[in-house]
């Protein structure tokens, strides 16, 4: 009876635990998905925080600052500059360069078209974000014009290029040859919808 007893209780227990680890997988499931809609937001605070231009807040006189720390082309030196873009599973869209890398000169500007197409018959509003690898590059390469300072909205069906205009600074560090510059691109929220310029 006491063997019969304590092997019930080890089963009560061992059940509780497994339930207990289903809810744990559960909240850290709803956790992450909570994550993924508030990383447009927190990147709006953290441009704000560092004073980088924000979604929507670039203007036009930060082109000629930008402009003026260029010091002017390296004709010696190649640098590979790769694009990627990966989309949330919740934006039913498509992102992609028209060019998958181009080889630049430092100092030199250049132009790369992306395409995004919405792939539902809603109106939807998304926001890219970019980051760079390796991340030592970030501070040296200038985008002047990029989708990725505004959010984007696309009609039902809707396909648009949108341009990367962009300087790689002649002060990039010498063992950096290669930049792969991504972008992640996000639903936003109707709450979090910026008003029209």
């Amino acid at each position: 009876m006491a063997a019969s007893e304590s092997q019930s209780t080890v089963e009560t227990v061992a059940a509780r635990g497994k339930r207990r680890t289903l809810w744990w997988l559960v909240a850290l499931a709803v956790a992450m998905f909570g994550f993924g809609f508030a990383l447009v937001p927190l990147y709006g605070l953290l441009c704000k925080v560092t004073g980088a231009p924000s979604v929507g807040q670039r203007e036009a006189r930060d082109v000629p600052v930008v402009s003026s720390r260029i010091a002017g082309v390296v004709q010696d030196r190649w640098v590979t500059v790769k694009f990627d873009a990966t989309v949330h599973p919740e934006l039913p869209w498509t992102l992609r360069p028209l060019q998958q890398e181009v080889r630049v000169h430092p100092g030199e500007m250049r132009e790369v078209r992306f395409v995004a197409e919405n792939r539902s018959s809603q109106t939807i509003t998304g926001q890219a974000i970019p980051s760079f690898v390796p991340w030592q590059a970030t501070g040296y390469v200038h985008k002047l014009e990029c989708f990725c300072f505004r959010q984007q909205t696309l009609k039902g069906w809707e396909s648009k290029e949108m341009p990367l205009r962009f300087v790689v600074s002649p002060e990039l560090p010498a063992e950096i040859g290669d930049i792969t510059l991504s972008y992640s691109v996000m639903r936003v929220p109707d709450a979090q919808k910026l008003a029209a310029p």
